[in-house]
């Protein structure tokens, strides 16, 4: 796959910029040259109530206000870097980003090497860089569990492998977070350059998937008219990831690679 898009955000241009492998030496340095950032609202395509396209974004998120918790588990997915050379996708449960300029986040990340996988584990507190949690590691077909929640001060991110039993936490406060909503994402994480390119997950697959705010507590499904389906697209309106509908219980989706042709 090359690099295709070519993103507008407000008066920055941002291309595609994907890093070599001499560009970066550690795990640590590959995390924080990329961002898990805001939603890139698709301009192209009129807003509906209950379905949104994003540049960076696929998977479902839900609105409202005075979010306190986010949680879900999904299964690491294998990556294709023979289809998606120098391509990066990012697997996160968080809060906010929506419809806001923070994110508070954790989940996993796989980079497409040239053409080789490199599996990580990480948070961030957006707009803070991204840390690499190394005594979480992740591999394809571990079975991820993260929580964010909020206590009234701070937020406390908790990621767990629960294949291996690894898990890490941290508290943090974020000063300018407006807790509107929550998220479960398939995400195509950006450079210092623009919006990289997704790599070929096939499936990701969450579930469990549970939010807390002022109003309601329970699975995405319960609620209603807030719940938002992301599909994400690139500048032409190509689909590049789609999220199924919700499973019966309103807790458990998939989000799927859409092959460039």
């Amino acid at each position: 796959m090359l690099a295709k898009h070519f993103v507008i955000l407000g008066t920055l241009a941002l291309a595609v910029s994907p890093l070599s492998a001499q560009q970066v030496n550690s795990p640590a340095e590959a995390i924080q040259s990329i961002t898990s950032a805001p939603m890139r609202r698709a301009t192209k395509t009129p807003l509906v109530k209950g379905s949104a396209d994003s540049y960076n974004w696929g998977g479902y998120a839900v609105t409202g206000t005075d979010f306190t918790k986010a949680e879900g588990t999904w299964t690491v997915p294998t990556v294709n870097c023979t289809k998606s050379p120098n391509a990066w996708v990012s697997i996160w449960v968080g809060i906010d980003g929506y419809n806001s300029s923070t994110v508070e986040q954790a989940g996993t990340l796989t980079w497409c090497n040239r053409t080789t996988p490199e599996y990580y584990t990480w948070y961030e507190l957006y707009p803070a860089a991204t840390t690499y949690i190394s005594t979480v590691p992740s591999a394809p077909g571990n079975k991820m569990f993260a929580e964010i929640s909020y206590n009234g001060s701070e937020f406390k991110l908790q990621i767990k492998n629960q294949t291996t039993d690894k898990s890490y936490s941290i508290s943090k406060a974020v000063a300018s977070a407006e807790r509107t909503s929550a998220e479960w994402i398939v995400e195509a994480p950006e450079t210092i350059t623009g919006i990289t390119n997704l790599a070929d997950f096939t499936k990701a697959s969450f579930s469990a998937a549970s939010a807390t705010n002022s109003a309601t507590s329970g699975p995405i499904s319960a609620f209603g008219s807030d719940v938002e389906q992301i599909t994400q697209v690139d500048d032409t309106d190509y689909t590049e990831s789609t999220s199924s509908a919700l499973s019966s219980s309103g807790e458990n989706f998939t989000t799927t690679w859409v092959e460039y042709n």
